[in-house]
């Protein structure tokens, strides 16, 4: 039998601190290879971006969310922040800044998996003395959540400010404080983000010798969350696509299996995914409580084209997990 999407209604904020784009979609019968041309199907401009699809998300499955970013002068700003208002997301913390917005060039394939440019845009202004304007914004929040599609400084910055939990999906990986990383519980990251970076704090840690390989080794999936955990992240949350999520705490690691479905597009899955863990820690659920509800929503986001239209309201039926 499934589950209710949501069993109570989430009472702490959630602010999401991050990137706001358009994303032009094109679909293809399949990717092109290098130097090739191929004729697409068809193409759609949509709202996206990893924050906007985060706080969507969060806010879509009834959290209170707030966003911190930027949009452009140009028209595409109005396109970016269509679903946010929506969803009811606050965008008071959101700046209008001279020049583009961002721009994600998404290709989709028609076994459903896709290949994404962004254009950062206005992103890139979001920086340190960008987010501390909105600090109390930012120190009110029950739950921070954080990606890579922003400055680092930008990343630092609201790190710094957050006295609630914080959640960083550092994706795209790029360098971050070491010290900002290791305060993410959860760190939220797939195989290829896991491993970029292990290898960067083991640079930069001691860790300990459980469940640490030699370097240069490729890790299973579970050998990753113990490596990122015994360089000393108090969490972590690896997710797997298909195969679902496995996280790991205190209360120990689990393998969190995802429900079996059709693909359309998996454009925006991971961010369905964050923002409902987000929004199910903001109510206090344990890590493995928003986990198994998180890949269940990513599991429905997957059903329909796009990123924010395909990710489900409060009382949509999600796909089961058998087992």
């Amino acid at each position: 039998m499934n589950k209710p999407a949501v069993v109570s209604p989430v009472s702490g904020q959630v602010v999401v601190v991050g990137s706001i784009n358009v994303d032009q979609v094109v679909r293809v019968n399949r990717h092109p290879r290098p130097g090739e041309t191929l004729i697409g199907t068809s193409m759609v401009l949509l709202p996206g971006g990893k924050g906007a699809n985060q706080a969507v998300a969060a806010a879509r499955l009834g959290a209170a969310v707030a966003l911190v970013g930027a949009v452009g002068s140009d028209g595409r700003a109005d396109d970016a922040t269509a679903l946010l208002l929506d969803a009811g997301v606050d965008l008071t913390a959101v700046q209008r800044v001279p020049g583009p917005s961002g721009l994600a060039l998404i290709t989709v394939a028609d076994d459903g998996e896709n290949t994404i440019v962004v254009l950062p845009g206005a992103n890139a202004a979001v920086v340190g003395e960008s987010v501390t304007r909105s600090a109390g914004v930012i120190a009110g929040a029950a739950v921070l959540v954080l990606q890579g599609e922003i400055p680092a400084a930008g990343i630092a910055a609201a790190a710094r400010l957050a006295t609630g939990r914080l959640v960083l999906n550092l994706a795209p990986v790029i360098e971050l404080e070491t010290a900002v990383i290791l305060r993410a519980d959860p760190l939220v990251v797939n195989e290829h983000e896991a491993a970029l970076v292990l290898s960067a704090l083991r640079a930069e840690t001691k860790p300990s010798s459980a469940g640490v390989e030699l370097a240069g080794v490729e890790l299973a999936d579970v050998e990753l969350v113990a490596g990122l955990r015994a360089c000393g992240v108090p969490s972590v949350v690896l997710t797997r696509g298909a195969l679902g999520a496995i996280c790991a705490d205190d209360a120990g690691t689990q393998e969190m299996p995802a429900p079996t479905v059709i693909a359309v597009d998996t454009s925006g899955a991971g961010d369905a995914f964050v923002g409902a863990l987000s929004a199910r820690l903001a109510v206090g659920d344990t890590l493995a409580a928003a986990v198994r509800l998180a890949v269940r929503v990513g599991a429905f986001a997957v059903l329909s084209e796009g990123t924010q239209p395909s990710y489900p309201m409060l009382n949509d039926e999600l796909p089961a997990v058998h087992t």
